[in-house]
């Protein structure tokens, strides 16, 4: 179902020699400036009667109508789901969301999401674009998320997003023993044959992610990684990229591997481990409303934890004999 919009204002005379676009951004600032220039695009906003592009300049004076549909998520239910709450006000919350949990409803998962979870605890979420959502974590991956209550907060972060300017940082364990922190920059998009991956391919977006070494164990190591960019799957299609899958990824890890000399705990732990080990641990951005810069961070949940002291003890243990993979 689609909800009807209609706003109309005088550009006001400061604004002359504005781009269309800029000067729409600056009368309807809930709307994102991309969503503006798609309404103009398509037709839905005239300046004293007439069309225009997105780039063309006004002189001040103008009326301005707008009439266009926002997509309403009126056939997604609210379920009474827990959520962790980090933080919650009036413009925003940040959820702490569990692996297994799917974000958005879709044709395989119609309900029981984070998002049927959140339209049943704050029900005006389905009058913000996505429930409010402005970014996504993979079902198996775990961590922070931020949504937005209000259309202008909606927009506020989606325009940190895209400028670059909200933090992103992640816990992983990868395959093999890496040497130092670095940087992966290579353009992801869709695989060339198996079109429900992605991939490092020259025709991608640019994507870039930087990694560090927190912890080195036998045949494998703890990381920090923090993102620049958003691909979809960009910190697991970047890793597997440099040799480096994450642990347990189904998708992009490829053969389980058990080091030389694995203790028993250890190759029952990683034969047990059937999820990217990524964990979304810290969020930071600038409040849409305070406008103050604002953080949080969120532990590593029991199966991490549990993961890497077993890949601690193991490195103690360097006499036993190998176990067969």
């Amino acid at each position: 179902m689609r909800k009807s919009l209609s706003l109309s204002a005088a550009i006001p005379e400061e604004m002359a020699g504005f781009r269309l676009d800029q000067a729409l951004a600056g009368l309807f600032p809930d709307y994102s400036r991309s969503r503006l220039q798609a309404w103009i695009r398509a037709g839905c906003v005239e300046v004293d009667g007439r069309r225009l592009r997105p780039r063309d300049r006004v002189e001040g004076g103008e009326q301005v109508r707008l009439r266009a549909e926002l997509e309403a998520n009126d056939n997604w239910e609210g379920q009474p789901i827990h959520l962790d709450i980090v933080h919650e006000d009036d413009a925003l919350l940040v959820i702490n969301k569990p692996a297994g949990l799917v974000v958005h409803p879709a044709a395989g998962n119609p309900d029981s999401t984070l998002v049927n979870a959140l339209l049943h605890h704050a029900p005006e979420l389905a009058r913000v674009p996505r429930a409010g959502l402005v970014h996504r974590l993979d079902k198996d991956t775990s961590g922070l998320l931020v949504v937005a209550r209000t259309l202008g907060a909606h927009t506020r972060l989606v325009e940190q997003l895209q400028a670059r300017t909200m933090g992103r940082e992640y816990e992983a364990v990868c395959v093999g023993v890496l040497t130092g922190g670095g940087k992966v920059d290579a353009p992801i998009g869709r695989h060339p044959v198996q079109r429900k991956r992605m991939a490092v391919v020259l025709s991608g977006k640019p994507a870039v992610t930087h990694y560090r070494v927190v912890e080195r164990f036998r045949g494998h190591t703890r990381i920090r990684v923090r993102l620049e960019t958003g691909r979809t799957h960009q910190i697991r299609v970047h890793m597997a990229h440099i040799r480096h899958p994450l642990l347990g990824d189904p998708v992009y890890g490829g053969r389980l591997q058990l080091p030389p000399g694995a203790t028993g705990p250890l190759v029952e732990a990683l034969r047990a481990f059937r999820r990217q080990a990524l964990h979304a641990w810290r969020l930071s951005l600038i409040h849409p409303a305070t406008g103050e810069a604002v953080s949080w961070e969120a532990p590593l949940p029991d199966d991490m934890v549990r993961l890497i002291e077993v890949l601690r003890e193991d490195a103690r243990h360097l006499e036993v004999e190998p176990w067969d993979v």
